[in-house]
C-alpha cells in the first residue's frame, strides 16, 4: 500500500520561499508519476506541479519559473520548492500519485498548509 506525507508548509511573507515534502512508502518514486496540487479557501483543487517517472517536469502557468518540483530517489522524497511566494498561492498543498501510467491520480496525502502574507 502506497502512503504518501506531505511536510514544510507554513506561514512565509509574500516574496519568501518553502519547500515542501512528499514521502513516499510502500513504492519507489522512481516508479510512479506523481504531482502536486492545491486547494485554496472556496475553490476547487488544482494542479501545480508534476513529474513523470521518467524525471519529465510539467508546471502550471501560474507557478511556473518560480516553482520546482523534484524527487530524490535515494530519500522516496518528492518535493515542491516555491519561491517568490505571492498570498493567491495560499492554500492546501497535496501531494498526489498514480497507480498506472495512464490512470488518475490515485494516491493522495493529507495536505499541507502554506499561508503566504501580504
Amino acid at each position: 500500500q502506497v502512503q504518501l506525507v506531505e511536510s514544510g508548509g507554513g506561514l512565509v511573507q509574500a516574496g519568501g520561499s518553502l519547500r515542501l515534502s512528499c514521502a513516499a512508502s510502500g513504492r519507489a518514486v522512481s516508479t510512479f508519476p506523481m504531482g502536486w496540487f492545491r486547494q485554496a479557501p472556496g475553490k476547487e483543487r488544482e494542479f501545480v506541479a508534476a513529474i513523470r517517472w521518467t524525471g519529465g517536469t510539467t508546471y502550471a502557468d501560474s507557478v511556473k519559473g518560480r516553482f520546482a518540483i523534484s524527487r530524490d530517489l535515494a530519500k522516496n522524497t518528492m518535493y515542491l520548492q516555491m519561491n517568490s511566494l505571492k498570498p493567491e498561492d495560499t492554500a492546501v498543498y497535496y501531494c498526489a500519485g498514480k497507480s498506472g501510467l495512464f490512470s488518475e491520480y490515485d494516491y493522495w496525502g493529507q495536505g499541507t498548509q502554506v499561508t503566504v502574507s501580504s
